[in-house]
């Protein structure tokens, strides 16, 4: 098993090292991004998560320009999937984590972003292209369901918000569970 998902555009990460002994994908967690703050589109994402990114481009840039932070994939605006870390692999996407009592969620969970912010409606493309990719992923690691599919701000209550009330979480799951249900 490769861990790349057919059809992503492949963008390596240096932000990702191997899972500790044992510790397979079991939670899914989405996140929200834009670079800068509000703008969508542009190579900024990609030189955030491949540590490329140019501080004094953007004032906002030079605040997070040293970070080593990554995701496993991000969901562009238009659908697009992109790959930066292989899901075998742990991407450093959920700092600071707890789920169900487990600490550093890094160690046990997948990262998705979608391209952006936590007051902005996401894309039905976006919604389409994760959709297909959780029903990929839960066909590949049987220890993800979709009950274990959360947001950012589930396991970092207080630190963070995405992807914020935006999110049709309502949508996601009534979607997700015709395609599951199809599926069978």
């Amino acid at each position: 098993m490769t861990g790349l998902t057919e059809g992503a555009t492949w963008r390596t990460s240096p932000n990702a090292d191997e899972r500790p002994a044992g510790a397979v994908p079991e939670l899914v967690v989405i996140h929200n991004i834009s670079l800068p703050p509000g703008e969508f589109g542009g190579p900024w994402i990609d030189a955030l998560f491949t540590n490329r990114l140019p501080a004094r481009h953007h004032p906002y840039f030079a605040a997070i320009a040293d970070l080593q932070v990554s995701a496993h994939a991000m969901i562009r605006r238009d659908g697009e999937l992109i790959q930066y870390v292989p899901w075998h692999r742990r991407a450093w996407h959920a700092g600071l984590s707890c789920w169900n009592g487990r600490e550093r969620c890094n160690d046990f969970s997948v990262g998705i972003e979608l391209e952006g912010t936590d007051d902005q409606p996401y894309e039905p493309a976006q919604y389409r292209r994760l959709i297909e990719l959780l029903v990929a992923l839960f066909e590949a690691y049987p220890t993800l369901v979709p009950e274990r599919v959360v947001g950012h701000a589930d396991i970092s209550p207080g630190r963070k918000t995405d992807p914020g009330e935006s999110f049709d979480w309502r949508r996601l799951r009534a979607e997700l569970g015709k395609q599951l249900a199809s599926a069978e």
